[in-house]
């Protein structure tokens, strides 16, 4: 079921897989609304989805030729969905000016109110927000209902899921259900009650699935994320008034959000290409050069935005591993295969010519070296899942940080292994596992076997596995196997790349 969940989901862009899951949604509480089984006139609905949507898309376009940057159609679409969902719908004109406005705030503030080219709150909080103080339409939250429930569940499972963040759900939801409930008790509620009002009838699944899970609003490191996520839960189940502000779930998300902004590097980072290399066949190399410095760990990620003509299903943004060091003299470096069908954004990426601009919106990821260098390690790499530990090894080499390190390096073709020459460099032992070939291993390699690599065949080849941290990157087939397979050979401290599809 996992291997399954990861290759289908693998193959959707995340953009596409949330504004499908709320079209899904929307469309299910239409219909359902004909047979009274939602609280909202259907006709309220239909007026009311145009309206969230047409704006916050017109409020994007319109935003984006202000700054002079490109709107993402799909990152519209989601924010006028997510309008859709918490505002009350309307028949009335007070009633939709107010839903176009909320999308027209949310719409505008990615752009607007951001900081360095990246925004700072959840634009669709933002918008529906201003409304509470406002005397035009008001956020209802009337996604909040039994009947739609079960597919809400489905849905943020499977964003959290293909996000891995799935500990950020469980954070928010087990803190914020848990004074929810103990709140209902104290005020002598029953516990069925309580459950129904923590669950059933409430916006919990569809605010932490949808909205506190947006990647562009929340910080690069798992602590943080779960420190925030704690933070949210507290504010979104308690109740308080300070002034002119009370509890309320967009409000706790927008606190959220600002806390945040502290944590982490808060811009789009703008880059020029300026090389292409071919480390192997059907393996490339881009570096960019940064248009300002900026700061990273080894093995962390990127998502690089390449807006282009017949984009195919999986979109215009991609993440990749930075497989350069973050002392590269200033450079990023990407690598990544391009297969025999490629997609329509590699394609793209490949046809850059030299000196072109491209947009990262951010850096993220746990998947980082500890920074006790005398740990021992096994970093496993399937095929192109190399490219974290390229950028750890260099590092590790340049700082002459005296680490001992293992690489297991498994391809199904040895005989051009990328970055072969920078393990040889750093002189780490390398086992490879992948079918005999012509050329001749570098000296000093190990030729594990030509099969699969298993937890077996690692354990014969890493006697002392059990001391080691793994690292383990590559496809998730490869990894979710290997990390199950190694516990049985006494590995204990195991961390995977995190990776939203390669």
């Amino acid at each position: 079921m996992k291997r399954w969940l990861d290759r289908t989901l693998g193959a959707i862009a995340m953009y596409k897989l949330v504004w499908i899951s709320l079209m899904i949604v929307a469309v299910a509480a239409i219909a359902l609304s004909f047979f009274d089984l939602v609280s909202p006139d259907p006709f309220a609905l239909l007026a009311s989805l145009p309206v969230a949507v047409g704006f916050s898309y017109l409020a994007s376009m319109i935003g984006a030729r202000i700054v002079r940057q490109r709107a993402h159609l799909e990152s519209s679409l989601i924010t006028g969905l997510l309008v859709f969902f918490i505002m009350a719908p309307s028949l009335e004109l007070m009633g939709l000016l107010g839903i176009a406005l909320a999308s027209t705030i949310a719409g505008a503030s990615k752009f607007l109110i951001a900081f360095r080219g990246r925004h700072i709150f959840n634009p669709a909080a933002l918008g529906a927000y201003v409304f509470i103080f406002a005397p035009l339409g008001f956020p209802t939250w009337w996604v909040g209902t039994p009947l739609l429930q079960p597919l809400i569940v489905i849905a943020a499972f499977l964003i959290l899921y293909r996000t891995r963040r799935l500990d950020l759900g469980l954070v928010f939801i087990v803190v914020a259900s848990s004074i929810r409930i103990a709140l209902s008790l104290a005020s002598g509620g029953t516990f069925t009650d309580a459950l129904s009002f923590t669950f059933a009838s409430s916006q919990l699944i569809f605010f932490v699935g949808f909205m506190l899970s947006e990647p562009l609003t929340l910080p690069p490191r798992r602590w943080q994320r779960l420190s925030i996520a704690a933070v949210v839960a507290v504010l979104f189940a308690v109740p308080f008034s300070i002034g002119p502000l009370y509890s309320d779930p967009l409000l706790a998300l927008l606190i959220g959000n600002l806390v945040a902004f502290f944590f982490t590097q808060r811009r789009t980072i703008r880059m020029s290409l300026v090389e292409k290399t071919e480390l192997a066949p059907g393996t490339w190399e881009l570096t960019f050069a940064p248009h300002r410095s900026i700061s990273f760990r080894a093995g962390q990620y990127t998502e690089l935005s390449i807006p282009h003509a017949k984009a195919d299903f999986r979109g215009a943004r991609r993440y990749f591993t930075i497989s350069s060091a973050p002392d590269a003299g200033g450079m990023i470096a990407i690598t990544f295969t391009e297969a025999a069908r490629s997609s329509s954004f590699k394609s793209a990426l490949l046809a850059l010519p030299r000196g072109s601009q491209v947009n990262a919106t951010g850096i993220w990821g746990d998947f980082v070296l500890p920074r006790d260098t005398s740990a021992p390690l096994l970093l496993v790499a399937g095929g192109i899942g190399v490219t974290p530990f390229a950028s750890q090894i260099a590092h590790a080499h340049r700082e002459a940080e005296g680490r001992d390190i293992v690489v297991v390096y498994a391809s199904s073709q040895i005989g051009q292994l990328p970055f072969a020459d920078l393990l040889a460099q750093a002189g780490v032992r390398v086992v490879v596992f992948g079918p005999q070939s012509s050329t001749p291993l570098p000296a000093g390699w190990e030729h594990g076997s030509e099969g699969r690599v298993t937890g077996a065949t690692l354990s014969r080849h890493i006697p002392d596995l059990s001391d080691r941290r793994v690292y383990l990157s590559g496809p998730p087939a490869l990894v979710n196997d290997l990390k199950s397979a190694l516990r049985k050979y006494g590995a204990r401290r195991i961390h995977t790349d995190y990776f939203s599809g390669y």
